[in-house]
């Protein structure tokens, strides 16, 4: 597979292939491609060390660094995952709250390795476009929720 021109690099302590595998597993249209070791020893680890893995998520490429314990992740950076309806926007949700993962709210949780992903059901993202009080209505409503309420969202647009 060609070198892609630009990849979103996602930092990890020392278990990008981990996570990469999660995501291939729990997510349609995603791949772990290539996993690069280390060729001989370095600082933080020895010769055959996963450096960096390339993958796949949802469509998106990426590549994950094994790059230790200097940076953290935060919600700056986030994975959104548009669903369908409560069926898929429940699968995702628990299978990274479900692997170890935390809850958040407003459709935001963690996953294992504290990357943020937003579970966002396009019911929510309709609305908020429709604009004026429909918008105004399911706002108000994602605002109490954890995992977004597709019942609650759709009620929301109806008034």
């Amino acid at each position: 597979m060609p070198i892609a021109k630009n990849t979103i690099c996602v930092w990890f302590d020392k278990d990008a292939e981990a996570a990469a595998r999660f995501y291939a597993e729990t997510f349609p249209d995603s791949a772990v491609h290539t996993v690069h070791r280390a060729p001989a020893d370095y600082p933080m680890g020895k010769k055959g060390d996963v450096l960096t893995v390339d993958f796949t998520v949802a469509g998106v490429r990426c590549m994950g660094l094994n790059g230790g314990t200097a940076f953290t992740h935060s919600e700056a950076f986030s994975f959104q995952i548009a669903t369908e309806d409560q069926a898929e926007t429940d699968r995702y949700w628990n299978a990274i709250v479900g692997n170890g993962g935390t809850e958040s709210a407003c459709g935001w949780c963690k996953d294992r390795w504290g990357i943020s992903w937003q579970i966002t059901p396009r019911v929510l993202t309709e609305a908020m476009a429709a604009g004026g009080e429909e918008a105004a209505r399911a706002f108000t409503a994602m605002m109490e929720m954890g995992k977004i309420d597709v019942a609650r969202i759709e009620a929301a647009r109806r008034g």
